[in-house]
């Protein structure tokens, strides 16, 4: 397990864009943490690596935002308001897991469907802007 401590948002958001030069087609990034934590300011980082950084809202309401450039695909999700996994099952999830990278917020909650081998990111508040992020290997 890595830790990295953020000091800012922006902190968040370069290592993000660091963390990203190493993703690569169905590479799966967990990013669990309560609310107000730097989950989407983190995933504004690596679509910012791709040069996707106009991109970024979170999809609360629509499950999954689809973003597309050149020869990278980038499926964000939050799974927060799911009530099963069978709803994950049922709009198609598990068929993105080989067509890009995927990064879902609040994945914890389908973690036992996920592929061996996905990253998993918890986020914590330490104060009002700092912020801890264990990085392990699932």
């Amino acid at each position: 397990m890595d830790i990295f401590i953020s000091n800012s948002e922006q902190d968040t958001i370069n290592f993000a864009k660091d963390f990203a030069k190493n993703l690569k087609k169905g590479d799966i990034v967990v990013l669990t943490g309560e609310l107000g934590c730097g989950k989407t300011k983190f995933t504004q980082g690596i679509l910012s690596y791709f040069g996707l950084e106009n991109e970024i809202s979170s999809p609360t309401f629509t499950i999954v935002n689809e973003h597309h450039k050149e020869n990278i695909s980038i499926f964000h999700f939050d799974v927060y308001r799911l009530e099963d996994i069978d709803e994950f099952y049922a709009m198609g999830g598990e068929e993105y897991f080989e067509k890009g990278i995927c990064i879902i917020e609040w994945g914890e909650q389908i973690e036992e469907i996920l592929p061996k081998g996905y990253t998993k990111i918890t986020f914590s508040k330490l104060d009002d802007n700092k912020r801890e992020l264990k990085i392990e290997k699932m």
